[in-house]
């Protein structure tokens, strides 16, 4: 494993022109090509891509085209899980989704950090990331953002649109741009 990977894995700045994570975005992009691409019938087929895709997919989860993600390896779901059309996972760092849960079309899972107040570094391409981690049971309206390093606990329901920017705790209804809490569940 090359230094720009480690690096981020490990949550440090990072140059993804590396070689290495290149080339497999590339491979990443490849199977996400032939998944996308698949007919509405290929449910077995599709399965076997996203086996090989991803981190880990578990029983009875299914996503639908288009999906998009960078890496694939880095992306977890657990059982009984559902991501509508459109999903996009941005896998600079993990992405773990627990189980039954249901996330709505258009949604997006983003990572990827890049520096705000050191120019010279953004110019030169350097970005970090941070993981996001999605509770059972959590339920994403469409067009849900989640952004780097947000954690959403378990049977909280997240409202169409919202931007979530900060962790949202278990049982919640939540909405809005930035997110907030508006009630228990």
């Amino acid at each position: 494993m090359g230094e720009q990977k480690e690096r981020m894995l490990r949550g440090e700045r990072y140059q993804d022109s590396d070689p290495e994570l290149v080339a497999e975005r590339r491979r990443a992009q490849e199977l996400v090509d032939e998944f996308n691409g698949t007919g509405a019938g290929e449910a077995e087929r599709r399965g076997r891509i996203l086996g090989t895709l991803l981190g880990r997919i578990g029983s009875g989860s299914w996503v639908m085209p288009r999906f998009q993600c960078d890496y694939g390896y880095l992306i977890e779901i657990g059982s009984n899980s559902f991501l509508n059309y459109d999903a996009i996972l941005l896998d600079c760092a993990r992405i773990t989704i627990g189980d039954d849960v249901s996330i709505g079309p258009r949604a997006q899972l983003l990572t990827a950090l890049h520096p705000m107040e050191d120019h010279e570094a953004r110019r030169a391409r350097w970005e970090a990331a941070a993981p996001i981690t999605i509770g059972d049971n959590v339920w994403f309206g469409g067009g849900v953002i989640v952004c780097p390093g947000v954690a959403v606990g378990e049977n909280t329901v997240v409202g169409a649109g919202s931007v979530v920017t900060r962790d949202l705790p278990p049982r919640v209804f939540a909405a809005g741009n930035p997110c907030r809490v508006v009630r228990e569940l």
